[in-house]
């Protein structure tokens, strides 16, 4: 039985397979990954023009109109829409018409209730309530068709409201 430590001890004083005991390596000897490349080489997938082509199917894609942000999933990053206007009043949503990667949910209903003053026991008994119910918005929940998060809504003019979205530079 050996002490504390001592199995630990043991397995140091072992040699290899060889019969040779490994040297420590030299941290200034190991060569560093920069020192293998071949920088006289042209790179395989190397194309110059790569940001020129991006450019254009992008503005293809646009037809020509300006985007205040290009839109992302927060889950995953995908694009979700290239043209977009940022709300007036709250800056961190955005609404568009044309969008990519994305799902209207059409077995949920979201309501956005009118704004009215207080509800008199007249208007209750008289059944002006529901009326009022079918002047409320309706919105469809849109999610990322990638991960299935939830980014926005859908209004019935068919306009997409995004609210948890990533924005970026376009």
């Amino acid at each position: 039985m050996q002490g504390v430590g001592g199995e630990h001890a043991a397995s140091q004083q072992r040699p290899t397979e060889s019969g040779v005991e490994p040297r420590p390596a030299d941290p200034w000897e190991l060569i560093s990954s920069d020192d293998e490349i071949d920088y006289s080489i042209k790179p395989e997938f190397y194309d110059p023009l790569l940001d020129e082509k991006d450019e254009q199917w992008m503005s293809k894609q646009r037809k020509g109109r300006t985007s205040d942000a290009v839109l992302s999933c927060p889950a995953c990053f995908t694009t979700l829409c290239f043209d977009c206007q940022r709300h007036e009043k709250y800056v961190t949503q955005y609404r568009a018409m044309f969008v990519v990667n994305c799902t209207v949910r059409t077995d949920q209903i979201l309501r956005e209730p009118s704004k009215r003053k207080r509800k008199s026991k007249k208007l209750i008994d008289s059944g002006k309530i529901q009326q009022d119910l079918h002047n409320d918005v309706i919105f469809r929940p849109v999610c990322c068709s990638v991960c299935s998060t939830e980014v926005g809504a859908f209004d019935k003019d068919e306009v997409y409201h995004f609210i948890n979205v990533i924005p970026s530079n376009s």
